[in-house]
């Protein structure tokens, strides 16, 4: 049975009662590099923003939410398609390596062909690209392994890439920006088709019966639950930072052919909690001006996107209930 993306209506989140829900963003302090963060209200989750792009923001950000990550800590990029104008900075990401010792960014290879659907051909678009400044791992490069997904309608396992179980720790480091089937591709899409393998675990996520690539709900489900096996693989250790800049309607995978960004950069988000984290840069993106939110918005809502924030919530994935806390 095939889909065709539908209305964000159709799971019970319009635009208009998307943003009467969430209300104006709050800043309930400021926390200033060295002194303590400002705890959130009860029942709240604590999210982290600056509106400063930089590599000293984004270590700032990250010392506040890196305390349950021990051991080896696998650090998951979208390393992005051979000379793609919107992948994270690499600057900004060497510099944040200095503060991880031993972190290994994680990457998979794809299933829609081209150079990142071989380890030959991906190593060398990570090459490319500029991801030359620390250890780079292709989960799958030896194959996968399933991990099962607590409470899936959609799915029981999905295929992950086999080196996931070598790291006792994952940082979640994501380019938030739209998505072509997604609506919108944040910390959850990032660990769900990030960590999925190429050969089987993302066609795992992106079939429908027997039709590749369907869209629509049930593949926002999918996308979903294979977050869930990730967060449930790592517990407590994981930790994640969205940083929202150049944020064309379109993935990293769509490289030189991405949508040019027609809204301003907004910051850097980050969070203990997955849930909250994407909740947090979905409504700053519904905060941005209508003439600077509207491609972003149409993207969102004409796939279903904010269903993302919905099952994330009925799987017990976090809190769709925050405080946002300026750094």
């Amino acid at each position: 049975m095939s889909l065709t993306p539908q209305s964000s209506g159709a799971v019970d989140l319009s635009r208009r009662g998307f943003i009467a829900a969430t209300g104006a963003l709050a800043v309930s302090g400021i926390a200033s590099e060295g002194s303590a963060a400002p705890a959130a209200a009860p029942g709240k989750a604590k999210v982290y923003f600056s509106r400063e792009i930089s590599a000293a923001s984004l270590r700032r950000l990250y010392a506040l939410v890196n305390g349950g990550l021990t051991g080896k800590i696998a650090v998951k990029v979208h390393t992005g398609e051979p000379g793609g104008p919107n992948i994270l900075s690499r600057d900004l990401v060497k510099a944040l390596m200095e503060d991880i010792p031993g972190g290994t960014i994680v990457e998979c290879n794809v299933a829609y062909g081209g150079p990142r659907s071989t380890n030959e051909g991906h190593r060398k678009t990570i090459e490319t690209n500029g991801w030359t400044f620390c250890p780079v791992d292709i989960l799958d490069e030896e194959g996968d392994v399933p991990l099962p997904i607590p409470g899936g309608k959609q799915l029981k396992e999905v295929a992950v890439g086999k080196h996931l179980l070598d790291y006792d720790s994952m940082l979640v480091l994501t380019h938030f920006k739209g998505h072509p089937m997604g609506g919108f591709g944040g910390s959850l899409k990032n660990i769900a088709i990030g960590c999925a393998s190429g050969k089987l675990g993302k066609k795992q996520l992106h079939s429908e019966g027997d039709k590749l690539w369907s869209g629509g709900p049930r593949f926002i489900e999918r996308m979903v639950e294979g977050g869930q096996a990730i967060t449930s693989r790592f517990g407590e250790r994981i930790t994640y930072i969205n940083v929202m800049n150049r944020l064309s309607v379109d993935c990293d995978c769509m490289g030189v052919r991405a949508a040019e960004p027609t809204a301003p950069d907004i910051g850097i988000v980050a969070s203990t909690d997955i849930l909250a984290v994407d909740k947090a840069s979905v409504d700053m993106v519904y905060g941005l001006s209508e003439a600077h939110r509207h491609a972003l918005v149409e993207r969102f809502e004409s796939r279903s996107g904010l269903h993302q924030l919905e099952y994330m919530k009925e799987l017990g994935m976090g809190t769709d209930s925050y405080e946002l806390i300026a750094v």
